[in-house]
């Protein structure tokens, strides 16, 4: 979307978050809008695509594994021939409070206008943060990262790749200056689907001591999630996204209040 056109612009840039203005009241028309879009909202919407797709989502834990459980019926979801190799994936972000966007954007605080396949896209840009990089594009430098990184001003990621029938693939990173991939995911994933369609997806995570680029889960700590969807072989920004949630361990304020098994 370009940025000049939202009719929120000045009020989130005068504090107000993304979920104040559209939680739980425009996620179906948004979604609507983009799939039937005007052209400077949507360039290239696919045909018959659905607006939106609901999600459920349960969360628990028990002494060592943080447990995410989303399902969700993705329709009638037009081949948008775009992934080849995976007809959905399923995506969350993380954060500990590191990243003060991600508080009031969710998962929008990684996208921008000239990621690949956006407006303004360069080929080899992915999702990043603001921190990350110069107002054209570019890194700021390798020391500067390094220390973004240590102070944990990055995004976690988990996703689930799948397709009907087989076994879900598991990927997880961060999302700092560019999407970064771990070479041996920790999150695991299950995966199944009924006969009607229906995925119902189990994210599993160590609560403490992943490893480098996890956040620790801790209570008393509110963290900062949102999920996405791509369905129907889709790419990049063919995706449904939710607005920003909360989430804590045992007790709290938040959308997910995560209690023990």
């Amino acid at each position: 979307m370009i940025q000049n056109r939202h009719s929120g612009r000045r009020r989130f840039l005068e504090g107000k978050d993304c979920i104040a203005c559209h939680g739980n009241i425009d996620e179906h028309p948004l979604g609507d809008e983009l799939v039937h879009a005007e052209k400077f909202k949507e360039p290239e919407p696919i045909p018959g695509k659905p607006g939106f797709l609901d999600l459920q989502v349960k969360t628990s834990h028990d002494a060592d594994n943080l447990y995410v459980r989303v399902e969700f019926d993705p329709g009638k979801q037009p081949d948008s021939a775009m992934d080849k190799d995976f007809e959905t994936k399923v995506s969350m972000i993380i954060d500990d409070g590191s990243v003060a966007d991600a508080k009031r954007a969710g998962c929008w605080t990684a996208c921008h206008d000239n990621s690949a396949s956006m407006s303004r896209g360069i080929v080899y840009i992915t999702k990043y943060l603001n921190i990350s990089r110069a107002p054209g594009g570019d890194p700021v430098d390798a020391e500067k990262l390094a220390s973004l990184k240590a102070e944990g001003q990055y995004l976690e990621y988990w996703q689930a790749r799948l397709n009907p029938g087989a076994k879900a693939v598991p990927v997880d990173g961060y999302i700092l200056e560019k999407r970064v991939e771990n070479e041996k995911p920790v999150v695991n994933v299950d995966a199944t689907q009924t006969k009607a369609g229906i995925w119902t997806v189990t994210f599993t995570r160590k609560l403490v001591g992943a490893g480098p680029g996890h956040k620790d889960i801790v209570p008393g700590k509110t963290y900062n999630i949102g999920f996405s969807v791509h369905a129907g072989h889709t790419a990049k920004r063919f995706h449904y996204v939710s607005f920003e949630r909360k989430l804590v361990l045992d007790a709290g304020e938040a959308e997910f209040v995560v209690t023990k098994n």
